[in-house]
């Protein structure tokens, strides 16, 4: 089949599929690319990213850089003005403690125990104090503060969340590079899917997502991708952690300790997640902003449009994603 991608497994065809189907790949441990492919994929400007079994983050293939050279000096620029810098921290910090406070809502109505309901009611009113206390923030120390505090509370009760298997996904805080649990293995993975997707909307819009304005700006760190991510942490995530959990879709057994303390998901476990992330992805929202339906798989990048707009003086500020 001529514009095909071929999957091979020890030289025995596995899978064959048109490449108008696919967006780009993300490739787990060992997996060899043809020349080929990497030129196509390149030409294309469709990416490829090389995870290690565990997920994290090895390399992506790029083409060459798209977008209009006067966005990106309009993204440096932005830098200097202290009031605009803020401002889009602010509202990015906004979106995610919005999103964080309906996801928890969301989690308190589907309690099953009384004190579950009660302490995320709990912790859905002290988010409602950081939405308003984040509005107030007049510098990005202080909406870093607020999104400190909000993240504290809200990681408090996240076991809250988890109705099945409670006592296998014990949770004692965040914790990464390794996660020490099965919950923090869950969600780094997830979160590694994520920020991929993140990057790839930034360049594709042709924003340099090294450079952001929440996150500190640090060498070889995806800051702006990791912006725009905040946001969308409690709707492409956290909410997957907690329904693969809950309908036992991941189990225990999914998971493998490493000597040291370390828990990774398995072979088996990363073929459901990402089998479940492609859903999630494909299912259909409303936008605030854009005020009519689309798939969730293709909000970062009309959250990165909206900000390249914003950037280039096109809309007066930068709108979070944030559904009802």
């Amino acid at each position: 089949m001529l514009g095909a991608l071929k999957l091979e497994v020890e030289r025995e065809l596995k899978l064959q599929v048109p490449l108008h189907h696919i967006g780009g790949m993300v490739l787990f441990g060992n997996v060899l690319v043809s020349p080929f492919l990497l030129h196509r994929f390149a030409e294309d400007g469709r990416s490829i990213v090389w995870l290690g079994k565990t997920g994290r983050f090895k390399g992506r293939l790029a083409g060459p850089t798209s977008g209009n050279v006067l966005l990106r000096r309009a993204q440096y620029e932005a830098q200097g003005n202290p009031y605009r810098v803020t401002e889009i921290a602010r509202n990015v910090v906004a979106g995610k403690v919005r999103n964080a406070r309906t996801l928890v809502q969301r989690s308190a109505r589907e309690a099953a125990l009384t004190e579950d309901r009660d302490a995320l009611e709990n912790t859905a009113k002290v988010l409602g104090w950081s939405l308003r206390d984040v509005g107030r923030a007049v510098s990005v120390a202080e909406v870093r503060g607020v999104e400190g505090q909000a993240g504290r509370v809200y990681f408090e009760t996240l076991n809250r969340m988890v109705r099945s298997d409670r006592e296998h996904y014990a949770w004692t805080g965040r914790n990464r590079r390794p996660p020490r649990d099965r919950m923090n293995a869950l969600l780094s993975f997830i979160y590694a899917l994520l920020l991929g997707d993140c990057v790839s909307a930034c360049e594709g819009v042709g924003l340099d997502p090294q450079f952001g304005y929440l996150h500190a700006l640090r060498p070889g760190r995806p800051s702006l991708a990791l912006d725009l991510m905040e946001e969308l942490r409690p709707i492409l995530a956290d909410r997957l952690s907690f329904s693969l959990i809950n309908r036992r879709q991941v189990r225990p057994s999914d998971f493998e300790e490493r000597p040291g303390g370390a828990v990774h998901l398995g072979e088996a476990g990363r073929k459901t997640v990402l089998v479940a992330y492609q859903k999630r992805k494909q299912e259909e929202v409303s936008h605030p902003v854009l005020d009519r339906q689309v798939p969730l798989g293709l909000v970062p990048h009309v959250q990165a449009r909206l900000l390249a707009r914003h950037l280039r003086g096109d809309v007066e500020s930068y709108m979070p994603f944030t559904p009802k």
